[in-house]
């Protein structure tokens, strides 16, 4: 709840400060949020992949991020996850009295990606379902505010309905703690916080290039991650 209040603050905040900017800065505020989403998430996928190893520095984990992007990809352009969410936001589009907002859908769909994505939201709500621990959950929210008011000052008021899919998402976690916490080994964790962090990526890539990915369809990659984190290989 406490997630989900910020992000509805921060769209208000948004879209009362964006409408104090020309088109052209919006457009400009919009790549640079973008910028910093790219460099947001390589830091985080740099992490799971580089470890220092004495005087050198090596990487790893390349053929499980292949393999988890490759197969999710596959798994989730079979689905159609992309074009549900599409559905999901014309229909709160029009529930919403924003039929003559062009940008809605698109904005929806990014900010909804862009703070769903990680490892936070699911180790918070664990926390927060098994021990009443919320604390990671409130830095989340703060971080997800500045988000969300950046995000809707530039594209639009689409992105503090992301409210719902955060509430639906961690909320069930909360809910499943008890069920969800024994699969979460810290392996698993980390293979997540990669993952996410590059699906992240491609969200920076549509802010800052427009949609060139539908990242929605990689979405079963950070399940496969999950997974990976029980198979007898080295990466």
């Amino acid at each position: 709840m406490i997630n989900s209040v910020s992000i509805v603050a921060g769209g208000l905040v948004g879209h009362f400060t964006g409408k104090l900017f020309k088109p052209e800065q919006r457009e400009m505020l919009n790549k640079t949020c973008g910028i910093s989403v790219l460099f947001i998430a390589i830091a985080g996928a740099m992490e799971g992949m580089l470890r220092i190893e004495g005087a050198k520095i090596s990487s790893g984990r390349s053929m499980l991020v292949v393999l988890c992007l490759a197969i999710g990809t596959i798994i989730g352009e079979l689905i159609g996850i992309e074009k549900a969410f599409e559905r999901f936001g014309e229909w709160l589009k029009a529930k919403t009295g924003n039929s003559k907002d062009a940008g809605f859908v698109n904005a929806f769909v990014t900010a909804s990606l862009t703070v769903s994505i990680g490892a936070m939201a699911i180790m918070g709500a664990i926390q927060d379902g098994l021990l009443n621990d919320y604390s990671t959950l409130a830095v989340k929210s703060v971080l997800d505010f500045i988000i969300i008011a950046v995000m809707t000052s530039s594209m639009g008021r689409g992105c503090a309905f992301s409210a719902i899919p955060v509430f639906v998402f961690e909320g069930c976690i909360t809910l499943l703690a008890r069920l969800v916490s024994p699969v979460m080994t810290a392996t698993a964790i980390a293979y997540l916080s990669l993952i996410g962090s590059i699906l992240i990526f491609c969200i920076g890539l549509n802010l800052v290039w427009g949609k060139k990915v539908n990242v929605a369809n990689m979405l079963p990659a950070v399940l496969l991650a999950i997974l990976a984190a029980y198979l007898p290989w080295r990466s």
